[in-house]
């Protein structure tokens, strides 16, 4: 994965910044497709870059990082004495933080330490990562083709006599043989009556009758995939047929309705009241969509409160739900790269319902 220096260095031009301090390990990797525990980095508007790193990554940074200094990195006091040299050297007086990753112990140790004015510069970092380059889309493609494969081959186990936990586990090692590097984050598997809890806990039982929620995801070069899937343990009533059919034609309504420039509000609104028209309003209770990449939730959201304006280039999940207290619950989720003229699904799991014998 290349990184995106230059690509910061023109946002922070075109937005008025002289400079921007880089300091979580999500941006970091971003800007310079190297991931590492720790490190500052220093973005100049006027296209100077460093990487203040320390010997554990030092070597292998230095190989790999283009585009950029990478400084070994000295400790305490005479690590902000390199930075002040390296801001002093550029003419450096204002410079921007990630003020949203920030402690508050470490916003006043570079405020006090520093020769310049610290102004917030988070958005800069947010704007760009919504927005993903072909690169980064094929990346979470092929990050999206390990987990389907993987859940595909799970369903062919999958049976009664398996735990909640034993499900997640083996799905997880599917993944991992498939060329995941890692879970995008721990996979949900929950059936029976707490599937009607959006984010409930696996657990070590056995799999209930009713319906069975998977959410999961795989991480591939450091970005993530997200699917959820349900499945019933045993014939389905038809009231848990109507819930299904009723969560997939709300996901159906906002994967046609999507399109760059819509608001994160009319998005939610549009499976939103496909489930309110049903009469299961009062049951879909989260947001309808999280954007996607390096983290499993970022920028775009897209809820009934929502004031983002979803851009074309952005990687959104499509996942209404219907979670009926001490019944069941339904989630059906999708992920789509949203263009100019709609969206494409990269998604390409099958939504019929599938039953499992009991």
């Amino acid at each position: 994965m290349k990184g995106n220096i230059s690509k910061i260095g023109e946002k922070l031009r075109e937005c008025g910044y002289e400079a921007l301090l880089v300091t979580s390990s999500v941006n970091r990797f971003y800007a310079t497709g190297f991931r590492a525990s720790a490190g500052e980095m220093i973005i100049t508007a006027g296209g100077d870059a460093a990487l203040f790193i320390d010997a554990r990554y030092f070597e292998e940074a230095s190989s790999m990082i283009e585009g950029a200094q990478v400084i070994l990195s000295s400790a305490g006091d005479s690590h902000y004495a390199q930075l002040s040299d390296y801001l002093e050297k550029r003419g450096i007086k204002r410079l921007a933080v990630e003020e949203d990753s920030m402690t508050y112990t470490e916003y006043m140790r570079f405020k006090d330490k520093l020769p310049v004015e610290i102004q917030p510069g988070q958005k800069v970092l947010t704007d760009l990562r919504a927005v993903k380059s072909r690169e980064e889309l094929d990346i979470m493609i092929k990050a999206q083709r390990i987990a389907e494969k993987a859940f595909e081959q799970l369903l062919k186990e999958l049976s009664p006599d398996m735990t909640e936990r034993e499900a997640a586990a083996e799905l997880t090692c599917l993944m991992l043989k498939n060329g995941a590097e890692d879970k995008a984050f721990g996979p949900i598997f929950v059936s029976g009556t707490q599937s009607s809890i959006p984010h409930g806990k696996t657990r070590n039982v056995k799999l209930q009758r009713g319906f069975l929620t998977m959410d999961f995801g795989a991480m591939y070069m450091g970005y993530c995939s997200d699917t959820t899937r349900t499945i019933a343990i045993g014939e389905p009533t038809e009231e848990m047929r109507k819930v299904y059919d009723t969560v997939l034609q709300a996901q159906l309504a906002a994967i046609d309705y999507a399109k760059a420039g819509m608001s994160g509000r009319d998005f939610d609104a549009s499976a939103r009241q496909v489930i309110e028209a049903a009469g299961y309003g009062e049951y879909f209770t989260h947001s309808l969509s999280h954007g996607l990449g390096i983290k499993v939730h970022e920028a775009p959201s897209s809820s009934v409160r929502s004031t983002d304006i979803v851009p074309a280039g952005a990687v959104v999940s499509v996942e209404p739900g219907i979670y009926i207290p001490g019944k069941y619950g339904v989630r059906i989720e999708d992920v789509i790269y949203v263009t100019d003229n709609g969206c494409e699904n990269l998604t390409e799991l099958n939504k019929e319902l599938i039953v499992i014998c009991a």
